[in-house]
């Protein structure tokens, strides 16, 4: 069986989540090679750089992928640059600042016969699909999201993230939304939200959730020490608990499937954009979005203590 050669591809966005897990699992794949970064300012050793993506389109036609990992708010000219320029695009979570302007996306990239793939890497985790698979023929009695963690860890001095359009803590929240909308066998609505924002912040940096079918979530961006990212499913037939983001599977608290860590959640995301360009198909599923906002619509407000990074 013939291998298929490495497809060129630019990064775009040299940030902490580019380095971390970007570079690497591009690095790590038969699938890519890394031909070119976009950056104001950071860059990675051995790949030609460019401060502009008009440069880098304009120099380098060969290069058929885009991949965006900028924040969310810039996100929606880079895409469309690309797209227009006829090149695949690849969308680090969420997909942008808007649904509509994923929606105006997504109706380009179908229009011009191209991958878009609007990624969400948490689906990724290693027993997501068990998961899934297990809950398929059950009845779900309640379920809850534990998802807490310290911004200052992840996002060390990124005020971005507090802006209009960052999300604040629905930036990783988000990753909760988007492993539920995948393994419950049936689809919720959000019926009441609670948001909290520091005095100083125009985001939140916690959130309470309540979903219909007795789902409930609980988002703080304010945990030091030990993080906690945690879905529980309750069922007549047992409790499943998906720990570390989806990355371990507990049935009746035994763990079952899986593995403690995080890092094979990037090279698949990577592995699933290359079988997306080989066949020319895309992938633009934007539930866990909606749930964020339909909670910035239907959130009631509530103001803390001023956030410093």
């Amino acid at each position: 069986m013939q291998v298929a050669p490495p497809m060129q591809i630019a990064l775009v966005g040299i940030g902490k989540i580019a380095v971390d897990q970007h570079v690497p699992a591009i690095a790590g794949s038969p699938d890519w090679t890394l031909a070119a970064t976009v950056s104001r300012k950071g860059s990675v050793p051995g790949s030609p750089s460019f401060t502009t993506m008009e440069d880098m389109l304009a120099a380098r036609p060969d290069i058929s992928v885009v991949s965006l990992a900028l924040p969310p708010v810039p996100r929606f000219a880079y895409a469309k640059a690309a797209l227009d320029a006829g090149r695949h695009v690849m969308l680090e979570k969420p997909p942008g600042a808007t649904l509509a302007e994923i929606h105006a996306l997504h109706a380009l990239a179908a229009q011009k016969g191209l991958t878009l793939y609007a990624t969400w890497h948490s689906r990724m985790a290693h027993a997501v699909a068990p998961a899934k698979a297990w809950l398929a023929a059950k009845t779900i009695t309640r379920a809850h999201i534990t998802w807490r963690e310290d911004v200052r860890k992840w996002h060390p001095g990124q005020d971005w993230v507090f802006e209009p359009g960052g999300m604040g803590v629905f930036d990783p929240g988000i990753n909760a939304l988007s492993i539920l909308t995948e393994i419950l066998p049936m689809p919720v609505h959000l019926t009441a939200a609670t948001l909290t924002f520091p005095e100083n912040r125009q985001t939140p940096i916690a959130a309470a959730l309540a979903f219909s079918n007795n789902v409930t979530a609980d988002f703080d961006w304010r945990q030091t020490g030990p993080q906690t990212w945690d879905i529980e499913v309750e069922t007549p037939d047992g409790l499943l608990a998906l720990r570390m983001g989806g990355n371990v599977l507990e049935i009746d608290g035994t763990p079952v499937q899986g593995e403690n860590s995080i890092m094979g959640e990037y090279p698949a995301l990577y592995a699933r954009m290359a079988d997306l360009v080989r066949s020319r198909t895309g992938e633009v599923d934007l539930a866990p979005m909606v749930h964020v906002a339909d909670a910035m619509t239907l959130g009631r407000r509530e103001v803390t203590e001023a956030f410093h990074f």
